[in-house]
């Protein structure tokens, strides 16, 4: 991977920290986008001559073609596809403003940068996608109804995408992560313990206690597992959905 150029959306912290990570520790150069600027910089001067950096919402167009500009005609080896996910609700308590909010930021943009990007890698001949969704695509998480409907669409468009570019030596895969020491993880925390009205240390444990491994996952060690995905190797991988949950989903299938 040393010297080769990969794309990390949301890579400032959680999961796509820890992809950013990984390459980053095979000699890769990244370009980093996430909404703190702070943090980026931070995460930039850790890795002098490593990473170059873009703050902006990436469910937004503009950003997007910001992102564009900043390739430039430079050759992509990879894309990571990941952002943060929706707040927890319950489907009673959504509502249609929060339905069609969840539209636009779980599917839509990765649908739009999908369409940026792609030429890239057509006229290339190479290159990897990589989605990073969540285990909710294959097992439903309590409190995460739009999570649980929108992710499912990104994985029915990825594999459509993936069959449709299979022989142009571009791949296209999902990872599922299941609980992870990430900032997101802490919503589902807040939501439980004001259910079921226990504190966040035990409302912890009890989502430990659900995963097999009974331990919260490590985001550079999924990271390691997307270096090799984005990776020349993985060439007869595509397609596939991933699941990196610690053994919690239940289906055979999982």
């Amino acid at each position: 991977m040393n010297s080769k150029l990969f794309i990390i959306t949301g890579g400032s912290s959680g999961l796509g920290k820890g992809v950013a990570t990984a390459l980053l520790n095979e000699g890769a150069i990244v370009i980093v986008v996430a909404r703190d600027n702070k943090k980026l910089k931070a995460f930039q001067e850790k890795h002098p001559g490593q990473i170059e950096v873009l703050a902006g919402d990436i469910t937004r167009d503009k950003t997007i073609e910001k992102l564009h500009k900043i390739l430039r005609n430079r050759y992509l080896s990879g894309l990571v596809i990941n952002a943060g996910g929706p707040p927890a609700n319950s489907f009673i308590e959504t509502d249609m403003d929060e339905w069609d909010e969840a539209y636009r930021n779980i599917l839509r943009w990765k649908v739009k940068i999908t369409k940026v990007f792609l030429p890239i890698f057509l006229n290339q001949k190479y290159g990897r996608i990589l989605y990073i969704e969540s285990s909710s695509v294959k097992q439903p998480v309590q409190n995460l109804v739009l999570s649980n409907s929108l992710r499912l669409a990104v994985v029915g468009f990825a594999k459509t995408l993936s069959q449709e570019i299979a022989g142009k030596h571009i791949t296209a895969n999902i990872l599922a992560p299941g609980f992870h020491e990430t900032p997101a993880a802490e919503r589902l925390f807040v939501k439980r313990s004001e259910t079921e009205r226990i504190s966040l240390a035990n409302a912890k444990k009890r989502f430990e206690s659900e995963i097999a491994v009974g331990k919260m996952g490590n985001p550079e060690n999924l990271g390691s597992l997307a270096t090799w995905l984005l990776s020349e190797q993985s060439e007869y991988i595509t397609g596939q959905t991933i699941s990196v949950d610690g053994g919690m989903i239940k289906g055979i299938m999982g």
